[in-house]
């Protein structure tokens, strides 16, 4: 194990740790949060999937919002649409926001989760599984 060599350095350990126990323990009761799954499939990352991540993650701690679970997962299938995320909220169909930007996500918290309200960006569904 590698030498802590600054205070910055242990509070970034502390911070990854915490971060991973409050994903364990949230996993238990995942259909009663908020799930934002982030496509970070080659060209979602190449289109600024992972910045969106980051701010998703930072911009909702900021703001107090403890009842979300925000995770990467593969292609979605929407490469012309990248950067892309699935907004799942309790009790609710999911919805999958296609192009965005920092700013989309912003949106995305003030409105669709704070208040409900869908906002534009929403990529159609075409098509049912079959049952």
């Amino acid at each position: 194990m590698a030498k802590i060599k600054s205070f910055d350095e242990l509070k970034k350990i502390k911070d990854k740790v915490r971060s991973n126990v409050e994903l364990r323990e949230k996993g238990e009761n995942i259909d009663n949060l908020i799930q934002i799954k982030v496509a970070m499939a080659t060209c979602g990352i190449a289109s600024g999937a992972r910045e969106v991540m980051n701010f998703l993650i930072d911009e909702l701690a900021k703001e107090g919002i403890n009842n979300v679970v925000v995770t990467q997962t593969g292609c979605m299938g929407y490469c012309y649409a990248e950067p892309t995320i699935e907004l799942t909220m309790p009790n609710s169909e999911p919805v999958v926001y296609g192009d965005v930007t920092i700013e989309k996500a912003k949106e995305v918290i003030e409105k669709h989760i704070k208040k409900g309200e869908l906002i534009d960006g929403i990529i159609p569904v075409t098509h049912k599984t079959i049952e």
